[in-house]
């Protein structure tokens, strides 16, 4: 039950914190979209800044399940194909949770400021480190690291934090599943053919200068 409870409290508080902002939202407001009393969501999250810092962790967190491909396969082009189509998919299933850390990082995070400083630089500089040695053995193409995250980032999460940009465009109807796997594998195609990256060989020989 408490799973179930905490559950339906961040479901809900990503939609109320996505379309009302932290500073619009009320606990009241979260509480009613879960269905439970108010009495009940403070007693699983305290505090609106609480509730809010834990949705915000929830999308990193799967973002950072999404990075694993970095860490499960060294060949550039399985990992980044894995990587990309992952933050994707994410983007479908998750969108309110990418708007609610899209509206944060417009607002200068002024809740989460201290999680950018830590958790993300850390881990943006751990996948840096990844495509730099990648640069270096001649697999990918030379390329900043940082900038090649930020294209992929930018890229992905448009498919969320723009959702009704699309469908508009669309004729007023989400992508279809053939349409997002299209929309998915031209963005993974132009990602890779920018940076030359080319498959691991038998002989660990990578890239032609």
């Amino acid at each position: 039950m408490r799973a179930e409870n905490e559950r339906a409290i961040l479901a809900a508080a990503e939609e109320v914190f996505a379309e009302s902002g932290f500073r619009g939202a009320t606990t009241g407001m979260i509480a009613e979209r879960a269905g439970l009393p108010k009495a009940n969501l403070h007693y699983y999250f305290p505090t609106k800044e609480a509730l809010y810092r834990k949705v915000v962790e929830h999308i990193f967190n799967i973002w950072l399940d999404a990075a694993n491909s970095f860490d499960e396969n060294d060949d550039p082009v399985e990992a980044l194909t894995a990587y990309i189509s992952k933050k994707m998919d994410i983007s479908r299933a998750h969108p309110m949770g990418s708007k609610v850390w899209a509206n944060e990082i417009l607002h200068k995070a002024p809740v989460i400021q201290d999680y950018l400083e830590t958790t993300l630089r850390s881990w943006t500089s751990s996948r840096v480190a990844v495509i730099d040695r990648w640069v270096a053995e001649g697999r990918i193409a030379p390329v900043n690291g940082e900038y090649l995250l930020y294209l992929i980032w930018a890229t992905t999460q448009h498919y969320a934090d723009f959702n009704h940009q699309i469908d508009t465009l669309n004729g007023d109807a989400p992508l279809s599943d053939a349409q997002f796997e299209e929309a998915k594998q031209t963005v993974v195609r132009i990602v890779l053919a920018g940076i030359g990256a080319v498959p691991a060989t038998a002989g660990g020989e990578g890239r032609e200068a």
